[in-house]
């Protein structure tokens, strides 16, 4: 059984009854992120550089449950983390809109607007540059979607129905 401790010489009740005095026990240990990067567990289920995809390996009902249920907690967790990031971006406008009209804080509205747009270039230029590695990941995305189609779809409703829990 992984992550359990094994004696590695003797039992403990014979250990104990040769020296009641040691405390000490002898156990081997099973580092179980060692254990689970040895198994590559999503290879197999993905479909890795030696396995094929899932839909060979797994029957539709269990890929539609395993990826509505990986879905439905993706989606809830997205619900959840999105409210309390709009609820902050909100809150810390609202704050500052307050400071600005008590006169707590000046904004130069000039200088934001040179500063976005020396953003907007420079995110232009480092896009043009970007697109080929962005086009590979869509590439690699469409095909992963290809090949399993069913537990996407069963991920994608999922994520809707965590969206509206």
């Amino acid at each position: 059984m992984p992550g359990t401790a094994f004696k590695s010489e003797h039992s403990k009740m014979a250990d104990r009854e040769a020296d009641p005095e040691k405390e000490e026990d002898t156990y081997e240990v099973v580092y179980l992120t060692e254990y689970a990067r040895r198994q590559q567990w999503w290879g197999r289920l993905f479909g890795g550089n030696n396995s094929g995809p899932m839909s060979g390996k797994y029957s539709v009902a269990t890929q539609i449950v395993l990826g509505g249920l990986s879905g439905w907690c993706a989606g809830y967790l997205f619900q959840k983390v999105g409210k309390i990031a709009a609820t902050a971006v909100g809150g810390g406008f609202l704050l500052l809109q307050i400071a600005n009209h008590s006169g707590y804080v000046q904004v130069d509205w000039k200088r934001v607007e040179k500063d976005v747009n020396k953003a907007k270039r420079h995110l232009k230029k480092k896009a043009d540059r970007a697109v080929p590695e962005f086009n590979s990941f869509i590439d690699q995305s469409t095909e992963f979607v290809k090949t399993n189609i069913i537990i996407t779809s069963g991920f994608f409703g999922g994520f809707l129905l965590g969206l509206a829990s």
